[in-house]
């Protein structure tokens, strides 16, 4: 019984000395950094220690245009350049091996460039006004106007139809201005007659006629109409 526990514990304890190698290791004899026989994929053995390959300084590494290799432990990634970037050698715009278009280098950045202040005309449209945005530009219609046809056109406000001088007229504020009216040319032909006139003279007294029927004949018409309407 004894002997048996015995083997149990050495087989445990070679168990343990197997799976206690260092995580870069795939073979070792002990559990040190030192104790490596062989490397996992992404390490290197280098006096019985596994050092990390720096894939990023060989072929391994060979990342798409517009993107950089960043090395990691075991392995490497590839991640996109900067914007203000056409290809290069890290993060941000400072590690650019030439600026897009839409940038310049300025010190040793990539900034962006304003073209509505760079440029005299950016948009050719005197009714337009630039706006700058990272790496490029638009044109937008200034205020009271929108774009039709690729043109900007002033905005038509709606139209309102203009009233005539006595549309809203009332009917007895009509009759105030048609008394007021004879009244001015009776004036006018009373005046011309004044001064001896045959002519005038008769006009004048059959307008006069002519106003004096009408006015009877309306003032009788409102008494017959009160007359009946008391009935």
């Amino acid at each position: 019984m004894g002997l048996r526990w015995c083997n149990l514990l050495l087989w445990s304890l070679l168990a343990v000395q197997v799976h206690s190698c260092p995580d870069a290791c795939s073979k070792c004899s002990g559990p040190e950094s030192d104790d490596c026989e062989e490397c996992r994929p992404g390490w290197t053995l280098h006096n019985y220690t596994c050092v990390d390959i720096d894939e990023c300084g060989t072929d391994l590494g060979n990342c798409l245009t517009n993107s950089y290799c960043l090395n990691t432990q075991g392995s490497f990634e590839c991640r996109g350049c900067d914007v203000a970037c056409e290809g290069c050698m890290g993060s941000g715009p400072a590690r650019c091996r030439k600026c897009a278009p839409g940038y310049r280098l300025t010190g040793s950045k990539c900034l962006d460039v304003d073209e509505c202040s760079d440029m005299v005309l950016a948009c050719h449209g005197l009714d337009e006004i630039c706006v700058n945005t990272e790496g490029s530009f638009h044109c937008d219609c200034a205020d009271g106007f929108i774009r039709k046809n690729s043109v900007c056109v002033k905005t038509q406000l709606p139209s309102v139809q203009e009233k005539g001088l006595f549309e809203d007229i009332q009917d007895d504020e009509l009759g105030v201005l048609q008394q007021m009216f004879f009244g001015v040319v009776l004036c006018a032909l009373a005046t011309l007659a004044a001064k001896g006139d045959l002519v005038f003279t008769t006009v004048f007294i059959g307008a006069a006629a002519a106003m004096a029927g009408y006015w009877l004949s309306e003032r009788g018409d409102r008494l017959m109409n009160s007359f009946l309407k008391g009935r």
